[in-house]
């Protein structure tokens, strides 16, 4: 569901007091490795990193698991990288996404790490480690053995002539449909801080086991340095068209 952009360190512990919403759009991907361009806010060096609640994993383990980044192992490709499946040494399968290490600064990459290692919800796709060493940048998410909704409604995103999946029943449908909205309930009111997501659509729907959905691509990119700006940001984040509800119509245009 980028790389997670996040708050200067009175901005992080004003969210976390007064639960304002963090206005956010997804780069992180799902399976397939698609995503939105957005842009990062923080550019304070003095944050405030709270401890990753994922593990480390190294660079050694993820050639090996990937078989050094082959072809065979990739699943998607996105503006930012490319996303290859491969099983942990801890025997989780795994979304493996390779970040551009031009992009972002190491602190601030860390800084949105910390944060989204905390979201733990069982309708939120979950960050189960990274690697950030030297020019190598790795997150690494849980896989979606079923894919995205976009894959079963409409074929494999950016896969050329591929097919829609089989028709899903009224009661899968409903299934899916209460796990996507359990998931954002949980990001826009529950996480501290609240996130709110700027591009849910079927791609960013990903689905498990026995038609369980997760929500992917809940980036934590703001454009502007202060909360008042993010939350009356004109600027659209994700996909053109979609705004989050809780964003005024008239300020989610552009010129």
């Amino acid at each position: 569901m980028g790389c997670f952009g996040c708050c200067a360190e009175d901005e992080i512990q004003n969210a976390a007091d007064g639960a304002t919403p963090i206005m956010v759009n997804g780069i992180f991907p799902g399976n397939d490795g698609v995503y939105e361009n957005a842009n990062t806010a923080l550019r304070s060096q003095n944050l405030n990193l709270q401890p990753i609640a994922v593990p480390e994993i190294t660079v050694e383990e993820l050639r090996e698991v990937t078989d050094n980044f082959s072809s065979k192992s990739l699943i998607g490709e996105g503006s930012y990288g490319p996303v290859y499946h491969g099983i942990l040494k801890n025997g989780r399968a795994s979304a493996i996404k390779k970040l551009d290490a031009r992009k972002q600064p190491d602190q601030e990459l860390l800084a949105q790490v910390s944060m989204v290692s905390r979201l733990k919800h069982e309708n939120v796709v979950e960050l189960v480690g990274y690697c950030v060493d030297g020019s190598m940048r790795v997150l690494a998410y849980e896989f979606a053995p079923m894919g995205s909704l976009h894959d079963i409604l409409h074929g494999k995103k950016g896969v050329k002539g591929a097919q829609p999946g089989p028709v899903l029943t009224w009661m899968q449908r409903v299934k899916i449909a209460i796990g996507a909205a359990k998931g954002l309930e949980y990001l826009h009111e529950k996480a501290q801080p609240p996130i709110i997501h700027r591009d849910i659509k079927s791609s960013n729907v990903l689905l498990f086991d026995d038609y369980t959905a997760k929500i992917a691509d809940f980036d934590l990119s703001n454009q502007a340095p202060d909360m008042s700006a993010r939350l009356h940001s004109t600027r659209v984040l994700g996909t053109f068209g979609y705004h989050a509800p809780e964003q005024p119509r008239d300020l989610a245009r552009t010129k």
